[in-house]
């Protein structure tokens, strides 16, 4: 699901997950598993910005304990909270906050400080981008700073290729939105370092970088997208628009 979000071949990652919802049955019903049932459609509306099918998302009713697997459920929670506050639903994305910092409390119960950790940073970053939809744009850039930072102090999980959504990417999802875009170019930079050659981060790095008057960056940010996803990508807007700048200049 990963690897064809990122080169845009999305008919291919939507197969991934329609062979997901086929499952029913599993054994043995564990850490990785469950991981794959709650990242591989989370990634897929995340990753496409697709808010209203985030808001609805469900847990997979495949045999699991997801009391077991809370990290894993938290991720689901986590997509919903971002799929409601991108559809102006601030109160029942802070319902769904509310849920996390269960999740969290129980994780640190249960004395598992990593997978605690993890859902802190998904709290910090949604807190961030409420305050930002209550036009508290101070606020939310203190909190969504501090997600950032706490993730990139934090090693990957081996069970996953990246964070369904990397903190610092959304940092510059927010600047953009708060038409900053040089911070924003370099918060899409830093995070290009920590995930090299991620469609949203190339995209959102090279448009940055247009908005602040960058040409030269900007240019150089879509041709490495276009030599990911291709120029002729029709499954997204992304490429079409990047392909449009370099025709221009």
């Amino acid at each position: 699901m990963y690897a064809y979000l990122q080169k845009g071949e999305d008919d291919l990652a939507k197969k991934q997950w329609d062979y997901l919802n086929t499952i029913d049955n599993v054994y043995p019903a564990n850490f990785k598993v469950a991981y794959a049932f709650a990242a591989v459609p989370s990634r897929y509306v995340l990753e496409k910005k697709l808010w209203e099918d985030a808001a609805r998302l469900q847990v997979h009713q495949a045999n699991f304990a997801w009391k077991d697997f809370q990290w894993q459920e938290g991720i689901i929670h986590f997509t919903r909270l971002m799929g409601l506050i991108h559809t102006g639903k601030i109160d029942s994305a802070k319902a769904e906050l509310q849920r996390l910092n269960l999740i969290h409390d129980a994780l640190v119960q249960q004395k598992d400080p990593y997978k605690a950790g993890q859902v802190q940073i998904q709290i910090k970053a949604s807190e961030g981008w409420i305050k930002y939809k209550e036009r508290k744009g101070g606020e939310a850039l203190t909190l969504m700073n501090l997600a950032a930072d706490m993730e990139d102090g934090t090693e990957k999980h081996p069970v996953t290729p990246c964070e369904v959504i990397p903190a610092r990417e959304l940092l510059g999802d927010l600047l953009l939105q708060m038409n900053k875009p040089a911070e924003a170019l370099a918060a899409y930079e830093a995070d290009l370092k920590r995930h090299p050659g991620r469609f949203n981060g190339l995209y959102g790095a090279g448009l940055a970088a247009e908005r602040s008057g960058d040409q030269g960056k900007a240019g150089a940010y879509y041709r490495q997208l276009l030599a990911i996803a291709g120029p002729a990508n029709k499954a997204r807007p992304e490429p079409a628009a990047a392909n449009n700048f370099l025709k221009g200049h």
